[in-house]
């Protein structure tokens, strides 16, 4: 089992920043894929960003250039930084890990956070 607790969320003016962490305990060395998502009201979820241990990373389009997923392997940890907010980045942001054969933001986790919530005002 990997227990996953996401901080860091909270509200930001259009432009502003945000760094978002996913702190992983449990059995760790058994998920190398990690993953943001997020969901808006009214939204299905969205893959954001994923980050295997070998470092390879993958996003989607959307926050392509302003969003950076990184990972501290001694400290278990998953972050991302946030850019450049838009109004439309408002969503419920939740850390995944998993074992999966492609690390990918639309792969099927097995774990998940409980989500940290991100505001953006115009």
């Amino acid at each position: 089992q990997v227990q996953l607790v996401e901080s860091g969320g909270g509200s930001v003016q259009a432009g502003g920043s945000l760094r978002l962490s996913c702190a992983a305990s449990g059995s760790v060395y058994s998920t190398p894929c990690m993953g943001w998502f997020r969901q808006a009201p009214g939204k299905e979820r969205e893959g954001v960003a994923s980050i295997h241990i070998d470092g390879r990373t993958t996003y989607t389009a959307s926050v392509g250039g302003r969003f950076i997923v990184s990972r501290d392997n001694v400290k278990n940890t998953l972050y991302l930084q946030m850019n450049s907010l838009k109004a439309e980045d408002a969503a419920i942001y939740y850390c995944a890990a998993g074992d999966v054969w492609y690390c990918g933001t639309t792969s099927p986790f097995a774990y998940w956070g409980q989500g940290t919530q991100v505001t953006v005002s115009s």
